[in-house]
């Protein structure tokens, strides 16, 4: 059985503009699925978003719903898992680099490390490292 995938479809103003933010925090457009539309941002073999202008956004929605200003309202918080500290600080660092925007003070739990920043859209993205040994329940409580 293949694994299972998530597209997160996200609104854009400029997908121009969107598809080089993710690519300058190193991510890879597939042009199978990118138009004058939308683009695909390959997160992992598994995670996908699809950045769509907010007219073709518009045609997934009920009508009537208005589509969320990310910039001014909470709509979801898209939360990535990293590989160490180091590699949470990276990425957060790539998105401020990009033109993102911070979204909240880092959190350092000690066996939880986590830092976040906003798109050009605002949507607001977490990244965050947890010990391999808490998240088995093997370390110390305390």
């Amino acid at each position: 059985m293949a694994p299972q995938m998530i597209f997160v479809n996200l609104p854009v103003k400029d997908l121009d503009t969107s598809k080089a933010f993710y690519e300058r925090l190193g991510y890879s457009i597939n042009p199978q699925f990118t138009d004058e539309t939308a683009a695909c941002v390959v997160i992992s073999d598994t995670i996908f978003a699809m950045l769509l202008t907010e007219e073709k956004f518009r045609s997934f929605t009920a009508p009537g719903k208005e589509i969320s200003d990310a910039t001014k309202n909470t709509e979801v918080l898209i939360t990535l898992s990293a590989e160490s500290r180091e590699k949470v600080d990276e990425l957060a660092e790539k998105a401020l680099a990009a033109g993102g925007g911070p979204a909240k003070e880092p959190m350092d739990m000690g066996f939880m490390y986590g830092r976040s920043f906003a798109d050009p859209d605002g949507h607001h993205w977490e990244v965050f490292w947890m010990d391999p040994a808490a998240a088995a329940g093997d370390a110390p409580q305390g």
